[in-house]
């Protein structure tokens, strides 16, 4: 039975450009899930001046689509400006590589929705963001999305390690259903607040864990 990809994809499968992962980032971003079967992290290095992304790596847990993808976005993204990044669509990378099946379409998404939240990740963090509309506990619900309960590879807000969540003057509390002292708790943490510090209106963020 032949491959449903051709022949550009496979070698940007078999030979994945600008994948690694980088020590410290201008700006990163994690999407998707091993537990879903796909998973996706995107890496920048930004010139401060110019605006423009020097560097960029991605590591991939997924299908042949998602990694070909990955690939062919870090290759449309280097030396653009943040702006044209942002541009940059699913359908441009599918053309870049010749032609995606659709029905791997969720998979090659993850790509191009990891390198918008690596720019937003940057954005964010050196104060860049121009529509400044107030963090409701949606918007943290959502970025909690992106943070995997390593006990199951699923999402902590899925999992129900999430128990409670509030936001006031700029303070945001959530509390985890798991004991400061376990082996993964340093790590949850870790990944919350780079999820959540960055945010424009956020001035702290409280973790309140199982007593």
């Amino acid at each position: 039975m032949p491959l449903p990809y051709n022949a550009i994809v496979m070698e940007h499968f078999k030979n994945p450009r600008n994948v690694g992962k980088m020590d410290d980032p201008d700006g990163k971003s994690t999407v998707g899930s091993p537990a879903c079967g796909d998973m996706v992290s995107v890496y920048i290095e930004v010139d401060e001046k110019t605006k423009v992304i020097t560097d960029v790596k991605f590591e991939s847990y997924g299908c042949a689509s998602n990694i070909a993808t990955g690939s062919i976005i870090t290759e449309l993204a280097k030396g653009k400006t943040l702006e044209d990044a942002k541009k940059i669509t699913w359908k441009d990378a599918s053309d870049a590589l010749g032609g995606l099946p659709k029905i791997k379409s969720h998979c090659s998404v993850l790509a191009v929705e990891g390198l918008r939240e690596a720019i937003t990740n940057y954005e964010e963090k050196h104060g860049l963001v121009v529509e400044k509309v107030p963090t409701t506990l949606e918007v943290i619900r959502r970025r909690l999305k992106n943070v995997l309960n390593p006990l199951t590879g699923l999402d902590i807000v899925r999992t129900n390690l999430v128990t409670e969540m509030g936001i006031k003057d700029g303070v945001v509390t959530i509390s985890v259903d798991l004991p400061e002292d376990h082996q993964f708790a340093n790590n949850i943490k870790e990944e919350i607040k780079e999820k959540i510090e960055t945010i424009w209106d956020v001035t702290r963020v409280d973790l309140v864990f199982k007593k």
